[in-house]
């Protein structure tokens, strides 16, 4: 057995709140002697009552970010994304558009409000992992079912906390999207960690087909009554479309059916004749994660339904339109990831505040005559809106379904509606 002993001499305590004593003589002074001693029967005495750094996020540049880790351990790589949203976390984490990517969050308090199950917007989680600067241990909210660890954990997704997110989302602002491998491993090294990420690659890679559905389904569930909005929009028409889920959120199929459509989903490999043996009123194009010029046949798809029935486009399928139509699509610096992008409408001139998920977009001078470009991204002038009146076509490149506040976009599923309708009334 170790010992170790220290000695404090210490005043009486009753002179710190008696300095001028009238007999400072008399002031006594004891000694205390403090021992210990380490000793493999006492196993506890050596844990700490806090959480230490149990993770490492090795990015491309060499950078190493130590931070603790919650959810699920083990090493996954993927492509790191910052979202700049203030709430709307757990919609973020179920969105299919993230799958392959790292989310990290640049606001900092994340986990406050917990999970529920009327928020997600897919039947799963497919993001690579969540990066946040502080995890909040106390849920508080009326509709909590559990906190954010204990729901990442459930499903096999890793997350990071107590990193410096801050100087992340500047490294990835100045030098753009970067790869990165999330590991609690402890056997493998940093250089080991940094060749994967400079191994792998997010560009040309399908991911469409790991989100999509597997086999065709009819779809009803609208908006829930208690969040129901913009309800004197809508005159009871029946239009049925087909959607096709190259990740589609469910929140964008709440509102088609709450417009009173009739929708069958699709899995992104359906033939475009099996969709027109249906006589759908329109198609809808969804949105979906990585690179729209890795999914060829996705593109095909989309061309042989062009002029045949009116189709909308939303995010991905925005940008398999412009492939279809013979436009071009370029990978961004650091794309757009957040609920606080204003985009203008060119054709109102009005300016909405939207959610935006994506990492490509349509290059507007690539488009041929007659394709107008409706809306743009006033953080950067980006293309983030087409329309072809001619072949009935329209799509944009943000999410009309999410309430990042205001409900700006929601407008784009009633003149989907329209265009429907139109197009009935002229046959």
């Amino acid at each position: 057995m170790a010992a170790a002993a220290m000695e404090l001499a210490l005043l009486n305590p009753w002179t710190l709140f008696h300095p001028k004593s009238p007999n400072p003589s008399k002031l006594r002074a004891f000694t205390i002697r403090c021992s210990s001693a380490t000793s493999t029967t006492v196993p506890d005495l050596a844990e700490r009552p806090w959480k230490t750094s149990d993770a490492r996020l090795v990015l491309e540049d060499g950078s190493i970010w130590r931070a603790k880790s919650f959810g699920a351990s083990g090493t996954q790589v993927g492509e790191v994304v910052f979202n700049t949203s203030l709430t709307g976390y757990q919609e973020i984490i179920t969105d299919p558009s993230y799958a392959g990517q790292f989310v990290l969050m640049t606001n900092p308090h994340i986990g406050n409000t917990g999970v529920n199950f009327d928020d997600e917007e897919s039947r799963k989680c497919f993001l690579a992992g969540l990066v946040i600067r502080s995890l909040t241990i106390s849920t508080s909210n009326w509709r909590c079912a559990e906190t954010i660890g204990d729901y990442l954990a459930e499903r096999n997704i890793m997350g990071i906390y107590d990193v410096d997110t801050r100087a992340i989302t500047r490294r990835l602002r100045q030098d753009g999207s970067l790869i990165g491998v999330l590991s609690t491993e402890k056997t493998k090294s940093d250089e080991e960690l940094l060749e994967m990420s400079r191994s792998w690659e997010i560009v040309g890679v399908d991911l469409i087909s790991g989100v999509s559905c597997k086999a065709p389904h009819d779809w009803v569930d609208k908006t829930d009554s208690e969040w129901a909005f913009n309800s004197s929009k809508r005159d009871g028409d029946a239009f049925h479309v087909v959607a096709y889920d190259f990740g589609i959120k469910h929140n964008i199929l709440r509102r088609l059916a709450s417009y009173g459509c009739k929708i069958t989903v699709v899995p992104s490999t359906w033939p475009a004749s099996e969709t027109l043996k249906l006589k759908p009123d329109g198609v809808l194009f969804s949105n979906g994660p990585g690179d729209p010029s890795a999914v060829p046949y996705a593109v095909e798809t989309v061309k042989e339904i062009l002029g045949k029935v009116p189709v909308f486009g939303i995010c991905m399928g925005h940008q398999l339109l412009g492939l279809a139509l013979g436009g071009k699509t370029f990978k961004m610096k650091f794309g757009h990831h957040g609920g606080n992008h204003p985009v203008r409408n060119l054709r109102t001139g009005h300016v909405e505040i939207s959610a935006q998920n994506h990492n490509f977009a349509v290059e507007a001078g690539s488009l041929p005559e007659g394709v107008e470009v409706t809306h743009v991204n006033l953080n950067d002038g980006s293309c983030a809106g087409l329309a072809y009146p001619a072949r009935n076509i329209m799509s944009i490149q943000y999410h009309p379904e999410a309430s990042p506040g205001p409900h700006d976009s929601d407008y784009v599923f009633s003149e989907f509606i329209e265009l429907m309708k139109k197009v009935k009334v002229n046959a």
